[in-house]
């Protein structure tokens, strides 16, 4: 049984990596289409979004699968447990991407906006903490997963200058509002991916030590 076990973990944590590899590329896109304003490009994270709820749901019935068939203990319990969180923000940042590309698709409309200089460093920023995560979650690192939780301070700094500075925008562009709120939006879901992946790390350090670290700081 044992084995059976361990064999089904590995295979869990391959589907969990392949649905990680779409959400991180889907990301990616999302972000380049922002910054070359490619609407193309956008439309093809839109429709990349099936295949990342396919695989979510997947993994789900995976998960569902090896607590029925093998009613795991301990560390294998702790495993199908944080598989199942990892696989829910997995799926939410999809969406967070795909809500990126539509902004992008409705920035190609009304008065021109640039975006501003931190929306790259952010972007980057929380980029980082998703490989980073998806790394500590393939290989079981919780001193890897304590610092992308530790990443996430300058990601928020990041959002609150973006915007002061769109608010600032509006103040002096009140006719470009339409699209200074939008860049506002797209800022915000950058912020929620960073979350999405402290959440994760979160999980690894519940997964690999037992410890629940939510909502505390400085561990």
């Amino acid at each position: 049984m044992t084995r059976h076990i361990e064999r089904q973990v590995e295979l869990l944590k391959e589907k969990i990596l392949r649905l990680g590899t779409l959400v991180e590329e889907a990301i990616s896109k999302s972000i380049t289409a922002l910054i070359n304003r490619d609407t193309h490009l956008a439309q093809r994270v839109m429709a990349s979004d099936e295949e990342i709820d396919r695989m979510e749901v997947e993994v789900e019935e995976e998960c569902l699968k090896m607590l029925a068939l093998y009613q795991p203990v301990a560390a294998d319990l702790r495993f199908v447990v944080a598989a199942l969180k990892i696989n829910n923000d997995l799926e939410r940042m999809g969406d967070l991407a795909k809500n990126i590309a539509k902004r992008v698709s409705q920035l190609s409309t009304g008065e021109p906006c640039e975006l501003p200089p931190e929306i790259r460093t952010m972007a980057m920023q929380a980029q980082e903490m998703v490989k980073q995560c998806l790394d500590a979650v393939v290989n079981s690192d919780p001193s890897l997963a304590r610092q992308v939780r530790e990443e996430d301070d300058a990601v928020d700094k990041a959002r609150q200058e973006i915007r002061r500075t769109i608010l600032q925008g509006i103040r002096a562009h009140p006719e470009k509002l339409e699209n200074l709120l939008r860049i506002n939006s797209v800022s915000k879901h950058i912020e929620r991916i960073a979350d999405m992946a402290t959440n994760i790390a979160e999980d690894v350090i519940y997964m690999v030590e037992g410890d629940i670290v939510r909502h505390r700081s400085g561990d």
